[in-house]
């Protein structure tokens, strides 16, 4: 049996996604918001739910929000945005820009673990409290705010692989409350940081992002 690529499983989950309707949020969505990026990326940044501009397009992360974290990416890592996939916990907005519910997050999420499965990243960012809950509940591992999991490198297995898990304030936030941009830049820095081990680890040279772009 001939395993599928995984562009291919991703754009099987995508059309899945644009024909769910696990929960009601189907019915008030413009459009579903799968995810984009390279499907064998490093990095995998995963945001809490699509917002206005992300439904009108489409796209993950394309606001205000998406603005600041395409600068994180490109100015802070010196990675093109393409080169690393974004998604979020559940693929279609809730209105109003509420929170996910618990509901709304337990019928998508088996979407987010199969593309990380598939892209089988070194990796993920997990931006704001629902995608970190999510994620780190896999490990076993439970946190009270945002800002006491950050600046830690955790380990979570997908698909019998164990990627390095970093979380950060929502870039939303950071525009909410100007002083957390400071948590935001300093997480970056710490994820290039362990870019540049990995890269000389997994070279034997001096340290590069070369392998991440």
């Amino acid at each position: 049996m001939i395993s599928k690529s995984a562009t291919e499983v991703l754009t099987e989950i995508a059309s899945e996604i644009r024909e769910c309707k696990k929960c009601r949020l189907w019915k008030t969505r413009k459009n579903p918001v799968p995810g984009e990026g390279n499907p064998e990326a490093k990095i995998v940044f995963i945001g809490e739910a699509p917002g206005y501009h992300e439904d009108v397009q489409g796209r993950p992360f394309v606001g205000a929000a998406g603005q600041l974290l395409t600068k994180m990416i490109e100015s802070v890592l010196e990675i093109p945005r393409p080169q690393v996939y974004i998604t979020n916990v559940v693929k279609c907005r809730p209105p109003n820009n509420r929170e996910p519910t618990e509901e709304e997050i337990k019928s998508c999420s088996s979407y987010l673990v199969r593309q990380i499965e598939a892209i089988r990243p070194d990796i993920m960012v997990c931006l704001g409290r629902h995608s970190a809950k999510l994620i780190l509940s896999r490990a076993g591992i439970n946190f009270r705010s945002i800002l006491s999991v950050r600046q830690k490198v955790f380990e979570v297995e997908f698909g019998n692989k164990k990627t390095k898990v970093l979380v950060t304030i929502h870039p939303a936030a950071a525009l909410y409350k100007p002083p957390w941009r400071r948590f935001l830049e300093d997480d970056f820095r710490l994820l290039k940081s362990i870019l540049i081990k990995e890269g000389e680890k997994s070279r034997g040279t001096t340290p590069t992002l070369d392998q991440f772009v």
